[in-house]
């Protein structure tokens, strides 16, 4: 019976390596694992991203971006093309100081002072616009000086002067030799203002207090043989008349005396307005 139940015992075991040798005869062939078994296709081999740890597979910071140039603002424009005022007179005179305009101030921006501030920037490498930038305006104040009273009205048109106590009743025609003007008032009141040219230092105009005494519409002068349209008598042979040649070349000339206005319109109101007895006060 022990015989018996020994061989059995070994026979038993026999059958126990024969079905573990699948695994064991696995490792004895070189210790590596059978390739899996598929269904006929072949298993695609695993990703990158597969492979790395969750941190990697965030997306990183986005490349840093050169900082884009702003292109720099066209300078500011102070004056251009139609504007008027005080500060296109100073421009003017400004001009006129270093011989890029020859007319006179007249305090409008027009085809000459824009001829003027092209010719300027172009000198001087800047845009020829014709407009006065804050740029072309630095230069220009920087190659000046502030204009003087005359520079700014060398062609008239000035501010009237502060009336003379004198101008201040009754009905006056009332002339300023400091701001060249001539101002027609009632009682204190200014109605009408025109610039005026006088007598050169050989033939003053008179200073004083004085009356119309003769208005001559078409009056030609019998000793220079000269028209005086609108003549307004005060003094001797002195009138308030219109000049042509004060209209034609302005303050580079001179009256024989008289007190000449270029404006044709306005002479012609105030002649129609003034009175044989109104007064007439000339002074500085």
């Amino acid at each position: 019976m022990r015989a018996t139940f020994m061989r059995g015992s070994l026979a038993v075991a026999g059958v126990i390596a024969l079905v573990g040798g699948c695994r064991t005869g696995a490792v004895d062939s070189g210790g590596k694992q059978p390739p899996p078994k598929t269904n006929g296709s072949a298993s695609p081999a695993p990703s990158d991203d597969a492979k790395r740890p969750d941190d990697a597979k965030r997306p990183g910071p986005s490349p840093s971006r050169t900082p884009s140039v702003r292109p720099t603002p066209p300078p500011k424009v102070l004056m251009a093309r139609g504007a008027s005022g005080a500060k296109v007179r100073e421009l003017q005179a400004r001009l006129r100081q270093i011989a890029w305009l020859f007319e006179g101030p007249n305090g409008t921006y027009g085809p000459a002072t824009t001829k003027a501030v092209e010719g300027f920037q172009g000198k001087r490498g800047l845009p020829r616009t014709g407009n006065t930038d804050t740029v072309t305006w630095a230069r220009l104040v920087k190659m000046t000086h502030a204009p003087t009273r005359d520079e700014l009205y060398a062609n008239g048109g000035q501010p009237a002067a502060k009336p003379d106590p004198r101008c201040m009743t009754g009905r006056v025609v009332c002339i300023s030799k400091t701001s060249r003007t001539l101002t027609w008032m009632i009682d204190g009141k200014p109605l009408m203002t025109t610039d005026v040219r006088f007598g050169s230092q050989f033939t003053p105009t008179r200073e004083g207090v004085f009356s119309v005494y003769w208005k001559s519409r078409h009056h030609v002068s019998t000793i220079y043989h000269t028209a005086m349209p609108y003549a307004m008598f005060f003094s001797g042979g002195q009138a308030v008349h219109y000049s042509a040649d004060f209209a034609a070349r302005g303050y580079s000339g001179a009256s024989h005396g008289c007190v000449n206005v270029r404006d044709e319109g306005k002479i012609a109101s105030l002649f129609a307005q003034v009175r044989n007895g109104d007064k007439v006060v000339v002074y500085w």
